[in-house]
C-alpha cells in the first residue's frame, strides 16, 4: 500500500527543487543579458530594473535550495529521521532568504520614480529615445525636465510640451514589472512552507511506525509494518 505522507513529500520535494532551477536559471541567464542593447524602449526599462535586481543572492539562494534537496535524498532512502531534520532546518534558512529577496524587490516599487530618474539621466540619449518612443513621452518630468531627445515622438519644442513627460508611463509599467516579479518570491517562500509542513508531517508519520513497530516487536508480532 502507497504511503500517502511520503507521496505527498516527494510531490512536494520535486516541486522544490524545481522552484531552485527555475530561480537558478532565470538569475544567471538574466544577469548575463539584461546589458545587452536594447532593442526598443519596453525592453530598455526591463533591463534597466533588472540591473538593479539582487541576482547574486538569488543565485546563491538557489544553489541552497538544490543542496537542501540533495540532503533530503538520503530521507528517501532510510527510514533516519536526522536527515530530514536537517533538511527542515535548512529549508528555514532558505525561506527567510526568498523573503528577504522578496523583500528587496518591493521596496523598489516604493521607490520606483527615483529609480527611474537615476537611470533615465545615466542613460546615453539613444535609450532615452527608445524610451520617449516606446511609452510616448517626452523628456522625463517634462518635455524640459530634463530636455526631451529629438525623434518621431518629440520632433520639436511644440510638439514635446504637449506630450506627457516619461516619469509616469514608466513608473506605471516598473511597478507592474516588479509586482510580478517579487509576487513570484513570496510564492517560493509559500512552497517553503509547504515544505516544512510535509517534513514534520513524514517526521510524525515515521515516529509514530516506529512507535507501532516497537510495540508489536515486543507482542511478537514482528513484520506488521
Amino acid at each position: 500500500m502507497v504511503n500517502k505522507v511520503l507521496a505527498a513529500f516527494v510531490v512536494t520535494d520535486g516541486l522544490f527543487v524545481s522552484m531552485g532551477a527555475i530561480m537558478l536559471g532565470f538569475s544567471i541567464i538574466v544577469q548575463q543579458t539584461c546589458f545587452n542593447t536594447p532593442n526598443d524602449g519596453n525592453e530598455a526599462a526591463r533591463d534597466l530594473l533588472y540591473q538593479r535586481f539582487p541576482f547574486t543572492a538569488g543565485i546563491v539562494n538557489a544553489i541552497f535550495v538544490l543542496v537542501t534537496f540533495l540532503v533530503t535524498i538520503p530521507s528517501l532512502a532510510t527510514n533516519n529521521r536526522s536527515w530530514l531534520k536537517l533538511a527542515g532546518y535548512m529549508i528555514v534558512v532558505d525561506a527567510i532568504f526568498t523573503l528577504g529577496i522578496g523583500v528587496d524587490l518591493w521596496i523598489i516599487t516604493l521607490k520606483m520614480k527615483a529609480e527611474f530618474q537615476s537611470i533615465w539621466f545615466a542613460q546615453p540619449a539613444n535609450v532615452q529615445e527608445l524610451m520617449q518612443t516606446a511609452f510616448s513621452c517626452c523628456g522625463f518630468f517634462n518635455s524640459s525636465s530634463p530636455a526631451f531627445i529629438t525623434d518621431t515622438t518629440c520632433p520639436s519644442p511644440a510638439a514635446a510640451a504637449l506630450m506627457r513627460g516619461c516619469a509616469t508611463p514608466l513608473t506605471s509599467f516598473g511597478n507592474t514589472f516588479v509586482d510580478n516579479i517579487f509576487t513570484a518570491v513570496f510564492g517560493m517562500v509559500g512552497i517553503d512552507t509547504i515544505m516544512v509542513m510535509a517534513i514534520a508531517c513524514l517526521l510524525k508519520d515515521r515516529k509514530e511506525r516506529e512507535r507501532f513497530r516497537y510495540i508489536d516487536e515486543k507482542s511478537g508480532a514482528r513484520g506488521t509494518f
